[in-house]
This record gives structure tokens, C-alpha cells and sequence, in this order.
């Protein structure tokens, strides 16, 4: 049944990695040498950082959903077994792959020494707490996307935390989303007092003083609990649209549409600014306005009549499938093409624009073709075999 393939997410997980790409291409351009038509486009795209949070609230829909079918129907709680193993199975393999990896080449290749720091970083990443600490907010010095994992994690286990408190007071329907609202606005709160009690200073910080600095400079606003209220929205959107999954009209098109043209009004207003796009209580890319209009998607396209399966189209489908590898690679191929492959990306001289245009155009196609390794040769592998765990899991007899 189609209704079950969740319209409109695989769209919303390929255009979140589009965005992410494009925003680290774009960054590389030197808007000066670029064309007076390009100009408003590029500065529209750098904005692409937005992607991010459409991937938190895209986790949140989506492991959220079986809980509060559950929740709803009296049953138990959803195994935490399983939903550990595959989040493991997921994310892990792929992940601690592109981190090792990003630390023999920056060791190697960028020159970045092997000392206790660095060492450390690399710990806190692998052993995803990256994310408590200024420090290790970046695990590698040469593949900045890899600091969203942390978070990630993070996320995943405060998720079934929260739920929790439902399952235990028995709620379902409206009082149970009632009480998720309750949740977040308590997870906020606990941000704003994060941001308050929990200062940096001001010693080298600033993007300035390089990856350390940019950390201290998106740090306390950049921390777990607030973007767990991002993913927290995305849960709130799923226990919504389970409630709404047996209708279907044309109304539903349009509000999808209508959400998605919001992300992107709202990005537009946020050009020219930091890309961090901080909003309220600090909490960055466009916060609430743009969780709430994904979750919206989210909650609409599953029962549209033709808005969802247009979006999600099978190359939507392809970029979603392998987006993870082209997440955690594709900046890495940035900084070897820097390294290894002048001119690439020295776009401060009268060729820029089409030295730009050609190692953008090798950066996407190396990205795709790596992702698309990664996936049929380790991701895909290691997620089929944690299914025939759950199966063998499920098999078993319960005990007495």
C-alpha cells in the first residue's frame, strides 16, 4: 500500500541532503566572481545549513511513529532492543568508517598532528558524546558534518525516555499529545537554562580561530537538549499524523505544499545572515518555524492525493536511500580536492565560476558514487543482518 511507504519522507530526506551539500559547495565560491544572475541563488543555497534540521525532524517522525501506534492501541512499549540495534545498525557502521577514515587523511594528508586533543576529539566522536563539549563538538579537523551524529544519538535516547512517561500514565489520543507539548515545552526550558548556566568563553572564539573556535562560537545554543526539541517536534508531528493516516484529500496537498514553501520563505529571510540561522531561544536553522512547517509535510503528504507521490519520485527515492554516505563523505572530498587537486575550488581569480562549477559537478558525482558503495557494501549488509537478529529475537520464547 503506498500510504505505507509515508509520502513525502523520502523527498524530505533527499532535498535535506541536497541542501547540506549544496550549502558546503556554495561556501566555497567566491560570490565576487560569480554572475550577476547566479548571486541571489547562491546566497538563497548557502542557506542550505537549514538541512539539518529537516533531518531531525525527519528522525523524530519516523522512530516516534511506532510508539504512538502503539501507545494508542494499549499495547506495550515497542521493544528497546530492537530499536537500539537499529539505530546501531543504521548509523554506526558507516559513521565510525567516514570518522576513522577522516582522522588517517587529516593526520596524513592535512597535517593536523596526532597529539592528546586530537585524540581525544576522535574518542568523543567514535563514542558519540562528541556533542557535550565545545572541545569535541568537531570529532575530525577535516569532515565538519560529522558533529550532527552526537546529536543524533543523543536524541535517540532521550526519545524513548520521554515516551516513556506516556506509556506509564496510560495516555492515549488527545491527552497523550497534549502531554508530548508539555514534554517539549519543558525541554526548552532546560535549553534556555543550558544557554544561561552554561557560558563559554571568549578565548579564540569565532570561526576565526578555526574549527575549535567556530565550535565555541555555536556553543551553549548548539547543544543536545535543544535540538532534541527540534526532533521532539518531528515525534509530535508523528503522533499527529497517525491519528490522520486513514484520510486522504486534496486539502492535504495544499498544506503540504504550503509547509514546504514556508521552509524555504523562511530560509529566504534568513539570507544574508549567519547560516546558523539562530531563532528562538537560540536554537539554530530557523527555529520553530521551520521544524513546525516540516512536521506539517510530514503530517499532510502521507494523505495527499498527488502532491507526495510526485515529490517522491524515484530520484528523490535514489538521493534518500544513499543520503547517509553523501552526509558523512562528501566533505571530506572537498578538502582532498583542495589538497590534492589544484585549482579545485580556487575561485578568487577570473576563472572562478567555472572552476567552481567543475569541482562541484566532481564533488556530487564522487559523493553519489561513494555513498552508493557505502550503502550496498556496509550499510545495507549490516542492517540485514540486525533484521535477522530482531527475527531470531522475536522467535524466541519469552521468558516466565
Amino acid at each position: 500500500m503506498t500510504h505505507q511507504r509515508l509520502l513525502g519522507a523520502d523527498f524530505l530526506r533527499a532535498i535535506a541532503c541536497v541542501m547540506v551539500l549544496l550549502h558546503h559547495l556554495v561556501f566555497r565560491m567566491d560570490l565576487s566572481r560569480a554572475p550577476d544572475m547566479a548571486e541571489p541563488i547562491m546566497l538563497f543555497l548557502v542557506m542550505g545549513s537549514f538541512g539539518v534540521s529537516i533531518f531531525f525532524v525527519l528522525s523524530g517522525f519516523l522512530l516516534a511513529r511506532p510508539f504512538w501506534l502503539a501507545l494508542d492501541r494499549g499495547e506495550p512499549m515497542p521493544s528497546l532492543r530492537i530499536y537500539a540495534l537499529r539505530r546501531a545498525a543504521r548509523i554506526l557502521p558507516g559513521f565510525w568508517v567516514a570518522l576513522t577514515v577522516s582522522l588517517v587523511f587529516s593526520i596524513t594528508v592535512s597535517g593536523s598532528p596526532l597529539d592528546a586533543e586530537h585524540i581525544l576529539r576522535f574518542l568523543a566522536g567514535f563514542l558519540l558524546v562528541s556533542d557535550w563539549h565545545w572541545l569535541t563538538l568537531f570529532p575530525v579537523d577535516n569532515n565538519g558534518p560529522l558533529w550532527s551524529i552526537g546529536f543524533e544519538v543523543t536524541s535517540y535516547l532521550l526519545l524513548p525516555f520521554c515516551l516513556a512517561i506516556l506509556f506509564a500514565l496510560r495516555l492515549r489520543a488527545l491527552p497523550a499529545r497534549l502531554a508530548w507539548l508539555g514534554i517539549i515545552l519543558a525541554v526548552l526550558a532546560l535549553h534556555w537554562l543550558v544557554v544561561q548556566w552554561a557560558p563559554i568563553d571568549e578565548v579564540e572564539r569565532g570561526w576565526k580561530h578555526g574549527l575549535l573556535g567556530g565550535a565555541k562560537a555555536w556553543m551553549p545554543r548548539f547543544n543536545p537538549i535543544g535540538f532534541f526539541g527540534i526532533f521532539a517536534l518531528g515525534a509530535l508531528a508523528a503522533g499527529i499524523q497517525v491519528r490522520l493516516a486513514a484520510l486522504r484529500h486534496w486539502a492535504f496537498d495544499g498544506l503540504g505544499l504550503l509547509a514546504l514553501a514556508a521552509v524555504g520563505g523562511t530560509m529566504a529571510v534568513y539570507v544574508g545572515r549567519p547560516t546558523e540561522g539562530f531563532g528562538l531561544l537560540g536554537i539554530p536553522y530557523g527555529f520553530p518555524v521551520v521544524p513546525i512547517a516540516i512536521g506539517l509535510a510530514l503530517v499532510a503528504l502521507p494523505s495527499s492525493v498527488l502532491a507526495g507521490r510526485l515529490l517522491d519520485n524515484r530520484i528523490a527515492r535514489f538521493i534518500a536511500k544513499i543520503s547517509f554516505g553523501i552526509y558523512i563523505w562528501h566533505f571530506l572530498i572537498i578538502v582532498l580536492m583542495v589538497r590534492l587537486l589544484p585549482p579545485s575550488f580556487q575561485t578568487g581569480g577570473e576563472h572562478g565560476w567555472s572552476i567552481w562549477l567543475w569541482s562541484s559537478a566532481t564533488v556530487i558525482i564522487l559523493s553519489i558514487a561513494l555513498a552508493t558503495l557505502s550503502f550496498h557494501l556496509l550499510e545495507q549488509p549490516v542492517v540485514r543482518w540486525a533484521r535477522r537478529l530482531e527475527k531470531r529475537e522475536r522467535l524466541e520464547p519469552a521468558p516466565a
